[in-house]
């Protein structure tokens, strides 16, 4: 994600064509980000309440009869504000939760969304899964038989296989099968500790209970977890979907300052957190709870390190590299999580802008852009990965493709020209860009957008995306978005912070392509002027 160097960049830009507020929204969405860098480095900001937990608390409690008064009425509260959402999944499960459900057409039109959203690999455990957070909320209204691979728990990283034992163990209980066995229900309390979320993650622990609350003996378990995912109960009632992304927010948001100039101590402070925070086995993972490592985070980390200053961090890049080649996959493609699971498109891309700060890796990067192309749909883009935007995985995608030399310079080239004409096409009447085609136009996803017509010959799109983007900037230099980033897929979560760093890196993609322009500035006695070189905006 990283910027290009300057040899690879196209002509420059003259600075006229841009929004003259530019430089000023820039600079104050430089100083908010650089305001939430803590004195130890961390880049924090709340995960959002979301409908899908507070549901499923919701029903705990009622269930159970226990937990504070106060804290049911703030989750109906929060729920009673959501029914009307217009997002399907979350209309259905508010009103499913407060005993206003919708009936089996709505649930029914919510699977076919669903599944239709997730990758391919993934499809019959989404399928249960979405009959199981029904059937958590009360409303299972047939036992339908599901593929043996929903619960096959095989290469699955331990996040999925917790899941999918507690989504079979719902299932089970609700079709009247036998109890849960001895072995899943030692997998399951596992994960079990009063005061701790197992990994972060609000929603598998909350499915973990409801898993459990029907097995003699473990009453006890059951109510101190409970306690346990109340204690994140957000201010407007809800829960969140995860205890929070800090290590995930501080590795972005490093590389948007980075991109931006902003002071060297601030960013030596970043990387002396994510260095601290490097896993045994080199990686890194989304929070600083949780031990299993993702693609994700060890790549972006790698990049901010390694640019902010080689030398010194050569060390912890080396091992977050070792880490990644670990898990790449016999396909040459890299997966989210552990060796073994399936390769997907955007990791494979952020792993090969992650390879190219060494020079010494280019079998690999000729292995996995090959696998990278394999996966590019007919239109141009990919399969769907952790955005809800598509144009999150051919940001990162296009990025992959600069430069493109050697052997597969064709196949590169057609690839990074396709995602170009796709973004090109897909651009709103607003200067925007939408999570999907005929979506209305977001931040976030314009964003991703702008970093990929940085690198194209005209300017008039990047311009009308940055002022759409200088649009949804607030007062404070924060910028508005919708939810983006998903968890379990397809399921949307909100981390606002995330929206204000790929603004802030896709503005730091604009002002490298644009051209440095001789500024006049105040002379300090009588009326001279002292002419000095700026790069605007």
């Amino acid at each position: 994600m990283r910027l290009p160097a300057a040899e690879h960049l196209p002509p420059p830009w003259p600075s006229s064509r841009f929004p003259a507020a530019l430089s000023a929204g820039r600079g104050r969405l430089l100083a908010y980000l650089l305001n939430r860098v803590g004195a130890d480095g961390a880049v924090r900001d709340s995960c959002r309440s979301r409908v899908l937990e507070s549901a499923l608390a919701l029903a705990l409690v009622d269930r159970g009869g226990s937990g504070p008064r106060d804290a049911r009425d703030r989750m109906v509260g929060y729920l009673e504000r959501h029914r009307g959402s217009a997002d399907l999944m979350d209309a259905a499960v508010a009103a499913t939760a407060l005993g206003r459900g919708t009936g089996h057409p709505a649930r029914h039109q919510v699977l076919e969304d669903i599944v239709s959203r997730v990758p391919d690999f993934t499809g019959p455990r989404k399928r249960a899964l979405v009959h199981a957070i029904f059937t958590m909320l009360g409303a299972a209204t047939a036992h339908d038989e599901f593929a043996p691979d929903a619960f096959d728990v095989r290469g699955l990283h331990p996040w999925a296989a917790v899941q999918a034992v507690a989504v079979k163990a719902i299932l089970g209980r609700a079709a009247g099968r036998a109890p849960v066995g001895r072995d899943d229900v030692t997998l399951l309390t596992s994960t079990q500790r009063p005061g701790t979320v197992w990994e972060g993650n609000l929603f598998i622990h909350l499915s973990v209970l409801h898993a459990l609350v029907d097995v003699p003996g473990l009453e006890r378990v059951v109510d101190a977890g409970l306690r346990t995912a109340l204690m994140h109960q957000r201010e407007d009632g809800g829960l969140p979907f995860v205890t929070d992304t800090d290590t995930w927010c501080t590795a972005t948001a490093g590389l948007a300052l980075g991109s931006a100039g902003a002071p060297r101590e601030a960013l030596h402070r970043i990387a002396r957190r994510l260095v601290h925070l490097q896993h045994s086995n080199g990686g890194w993972s989304y929070t600083d709870h949780a031990r299993l490592s993702d693609t994700d985070c060890t790549t972006v980390a790698i990049e901010f390190l390694h640019q902010l200053d080689a030398d010194a961090y050569r060390d912890p890049v080396c091992r977050a590299l070792d880490a990644l080649i670990a898990v790449r996959g016999a396909d040459g493609g890299f997966p989210t999580y552990g060796s073994g699971t399936p390769s997907e498109a955007c990791m494979t891309a952020a792993a090969i802008n992650a390879l190219r700060t060494q020079g010494h890796h280019h079998h690999l990067i000729r292995a996995a852009l090959r696998f990278l192309a394999d996966c590019q749909l007919p239109d141009g883009s990919f399969p769907p990965g952790w955005s809800s935007s598509r144009l999150h995985t051919l940001f990162r995608a296009y990025l992959a493709t600069r430069p493109h030399h050697g052997q597969s310079a064709l196949t590169v080239h057609d690839m990074s020209g396709r995602i170009a004409g796709l973004v090109q096409s897909a651009q709103n009447a607003d200067g925007g860009f939408g999570q999907r085609n005929g979506a209305p136009s977001d931040a976030v996803s314009t964003a991703y957008a702008l970093i990929i017509l940085a690198g194209q010959p005209d300017p008039a799109p990047a311009a009308r995306a940055t002022g759409y983007l200088l649009a949804q900037q607030r007062p404070d230099g924060s910028i508005m978005s919708v939810p983006d980033m998903l968890g379990p897929r397809p399921f949307p979560y909100h981390v606002p912070l995330l929206t204000d760093a790929f603004t802030l890196l896709a503005l730091g993609h604009l002002a490298h392509r644009i051209r440095p322009s001789l500024v006049v500035m105040p002379g300090h006695r009588h009326s001279s002027a002292q002419p000095a070189r700026r790069t605007a905006p």
